[in-house]
């Protein structure tokens, strides 16, 4: 199906036709350059929309109505990736598991922005301090157990802390240049923060302040986000 054909024969906009499938006009470009697979739900759709199926076709054609934007998660990239982060500044004493939470955070939803893919992928959800991932306490419970990470509590100010050390080295061969990149680029520019800093930063993110409380963050979400926090040069609409 070549949709920017179809779409300009049926005189649309990549805007318009955007706004009719409920997605970025980033993600619609990746699809239109074949850099992103349709999801069945979005087949379905613009077939319906330029007229390729029938009533009958229609009524016979099921998808599930769940937008998937998360493709199968990387956890061993995701050990990888926090053995990094945890190398690099682990041992800062702002570090704690709340602001440990929002770099993960950024380094995955910036990633998402700037090239319209995954680097670990984890989902995660709106918890009261800003985006947590779900899959970090089995993880980091697994690696505990083999001794790749120590856990221990210590003070930050008045507030106890729970912070997490590496005990191996990571493996930068998971990691391509651009992804290593990414993530020095995001502890260049936040792990300096308090952990009540990036969670005011991660607050007026879009993918947090749209979602509910408890709900998962949709990665599409980042294209909406404010200046303050984008990361990518977008062309003029």
């Amino acid at each position: 199906m070549d949709i920017q054909k179809l779409r300009k024969e049926h005189g649309m906009t990549q805007a318009d036709l955007a706004n009719r499938l409920g997605m970025s006009r980033p993600t619609l470009i990746r699809i239109e350059k074949g850099e992103r697979p349709l999801t069945a739900r979005e087949g379905h759709e613009l077939r319906m929309l330029f007229g390729m199926l029938d009533s009958d076709a229609a009524e016979r054609e099921q998808f599930d109505d769940v937008r998937i934007s998360i493709p199968q998660k990387n956890l061993e990239k995701f050990k990888q990736v926090l053995l990094y982060v945890l190398k690099q500044a682990g041992a800062k004493p702002n570090i704690g598991m709340t602001a440990l939470y929002k770099l993960l955070y950024f380094i995955d939803f910036d990633y998402y922005e700037k090239y319209g893919t995954q680097l670990m992928g984890l989902t995660y959800f709106k918890n009261t301090h800003g985006p947590a991932p779900r899959e970090f306490i089995k993880v980091v419970n697994e690696m505990k157990e083999k001794k790749e990470v120590d856990e221990v509590k210590s003070k930050y100010f008045t507030y106890e802390q729970r912070k997490f050390l590496p005990l191996i080295e990571p493996d930068l061969a998971i990691l391509s240049a651009r992804e290593k990149e990414m993530i020095d680029n995001v502890l260049l520019r936040y792990s300096d923060k308090s952990a009540s800093e990036l969670s005011r930063l991660s607050h007026i993110d879009t993918p947090w302040d749209v979602a509910k409380d408890g709900e998962d963050l949709d990665y599409e979400h980042v294209f909406y986000r404010p200046a303050e926090l984008s990361v990518r040069e977008y062309d003029e609409l």
